[in-house]
């Protein structure tokens, strides 16, 4: 866990450097690549495009239509971070490209972070290490899988998408301060961001009226949730909370609650921290 106050020094941190499988987190990093290209005229964002049948192998959004699905690519990118859409995800990595990914990391000196492909590319790696005939209802198969799973790259850190806690949560304050990109890209994330569907995790930490944008990580047992909460006195702090199971069960509430109570006694402490000075 990385818990900070953005604009100030005061941190808490619990093996924030330890490698963690960033699971659907990395899809910030594509949403900063692709505000980045958008708001240098590369890509036009009000451009629709058809969802590739090959793509919609199950999920949410657009990943789990049965149908041709057409959208606007921005609207595609609002899929991606509000409901973790694989499909619409890889769309736009497609798009952005590899460089652009690889651009962001190096730019903000994510030393730690790193991107190996899209989730097609995760995808794949189940299908061919778990020996599966396709990638089609893919959850479905790896619940069957049973203690196999334990074993896929998808989940290790040392071959997966993956970062720290720290690196995160650096990535989260430079697109909050308008260092990610250009102040209009930044706001692009921002806004993507805070329409995040899941408020089970880090948003449950927090009582009404504060202000959580974020994004979720979702594998076998793997919880992750990172994102900026914002108070009413103005008050941010970015929050990268991850988290591993002992079991392969899809449902782990105790394990989803405990990202927002943890997130939010970091931050508790913080701003006593600050009353006390």
């Amino acid at each position: 866990m990385h818990v900070r106050e953005l604009g100030t020094a005061q941190g808490i941190d619990l093996d924030a450097d330890a490698p963690v499988a960033l699971a659907s987190v990395v899809k910030i990093v594509v949403a900063v690549a692709f505000a980045r290209a958008v708001t240098a005229g590369v890509i036009d964002p009000r451009e629709r495009v058809r969802v590739p049948a090959a793509l919609q192998i199950g999920g949410t959004g657009t990943a789990g239509c049965d149908d041709p699905v057409e959208m606007s690519l921005r609207d595609l990118a609002l899929f991606m971070m509000s409901m973790s859409d694989n499909a619409a995800t890889d769309v736009i990595y497609e798009r952005v490209g590899n460089s652009a990914i690889e651009g962001v990391l190096a730019d903000l000196g994510l030393e730690r972070t790193r991107v190996l492909g899209d989730m097609g590319y995760c995808a794949r790696s189940v299908v061919t290490e778990l020996g599966l005939d396709s990638a089609n209802d893919l959850d479905s198969k790896m619940a069957a899988a049973g203690e196999a799973v334990w074993g896929l790259s998808l989940i290790d850190p040392e071959r997966a998408n993956s970062s720290t806690a720290r690196d995160v949560g650096l990535l989260l304050e430079a697109i909050w301060d308008d260092r990610a990109g250009t102040p209009q890209a930044c706001s692009l994330v921002r806004s993507l961001m805070s329409h995040q569907i899941t408020g089970h995790r880090l948003a449950s930490g927090f009582p009404d009226g504060v202000v959580v944008a974020s994004k979720t990580g979702t594998l076998p047992a793997v919880r992750n949730e990172a994102g900026v909460v914002a108070y009413p006195d103005g008050r941010r702090y970015a929050a990268a909370v991850f988290t591993r199971a002992a079991s392969l069960s899809d449902r782990q509430p105790a394990i989803d609650s405990a990202i927002g109570t943890a997130a939010a006694l970091a931050v508790r402490h913080l701003r006593e921290l600050s009353r006390g000075n």
